[in-house]
């Protein structure tokens, strides 16, 4: 038997509420709330169904849950409905993933205190007996406005390498100004590639120039443990890879401002 595993998709615009005053019901904008995985029970598949249906509405929540061939940690439906919370409409582009005794947020929300309010009410629900992944991020003004400092432009590299051109370290001096203009406390380099050549070269080279950028930014004032990097190779295309704009566009660099 495996452990019950449970996936809430959170697709809809959030709709902040706070407080015990937020109403029964929020209007959520398509598509829906997504309930997918396995769980071992009819009565736990209701009691989490409905949980939604309270926050969101009937006509807003899909349930795709399974039943049967999986074991739950004792309490586990206790511990998950609390998540359940009209908190949650708080969170845009959102998915709760718990396999057994692990759970995992992901998502946006609006403020840092947002972000601070939910995960506290989340750990506090669950108890010390559950590990909880927070990977909420906070994008509110900031990531707009390092977006926009970003748009348009491209941070380039000598071929095949993870050597900045000239050209890339002045687009690198205006995301700069950026960051110093809304300040974040961390902020999350992503690289990407297109599809030519061999895939696990690419996934290395990607994370060699997100670490690159990072250098960079250290060496010009940033702190070092304010910054993470991460390589996703060809496996996030933004175009397709059939034409040289397509994969032109794919070579990029992702800023991700988090609290």
């Amino acid at each position: 038997m495996t452990a019950t595993r449970l996936a809430l998709f959170i697709l809809g615009l959030a709709v902040p509420v706070m407080g015990d005053a937020a109403p029964a019901s929020v209007p959520l904008a398509t598509p829906p709330v997504v309930i997918s995985g396995t769980v071992p029970d009819e009565a736990t598949k209701a009691s989490l169904v409905e949980r939604l249906q309270a926050i969101y509405g009937k006509e807003h929540v899909v349930d795709e849950l399974a039943v049967g061939g999986v074991t739950a940690p004792p309490g586990w439906n206790i511990g998950i409905s609390k998540l359940l919370s009209r908190r949650l409409s708080a969170i845009s582009k959102g998915q709760i993933e718990a396999e057994g005794r692990q759970v995992t947020v992901h998502g946006e929300v609006a403020s840092a205190a947002m972000h601070q309010a939910i995960a506290g009410e989340f750990a506090g629900s669950l108890g010390a007996n559950y590990v909880l992944h927070d990977d909420l991020r906070v994008t509110a003004a900031s990531q707009d406005t390092l977006d926009r400092a970003l748009a348009g432009s491209t941070i380039e590299f000598e071929p095949g390498s993870a050597l900045l051109t000239d050209d890339g370290k002045q687009t690198l001096d205006g995301i700069i100004i950026a960051l110093r203009s809304v300040d974040p406390r961390k902020i999350e380099v992503i690289g990407h590639t297109d599809n030519i050549g061999d895939a696990a070269k690419n996934m290395a080279l990607s994370q060699a120039r997100a670490d690159s950028v990072k250098v960079y930014l250290v060496a010009r004032g940033m702190a070092p443990e304010r910054i993470r990097t991460s390589g996703m190779g060809e496996d996030q295309p933004i175009m397709p890879n059939t034409t040289e704009e397509g994969r032109r566009r794919n070579r990029r660099i992702e800023f991700r401002i988090s609290e």
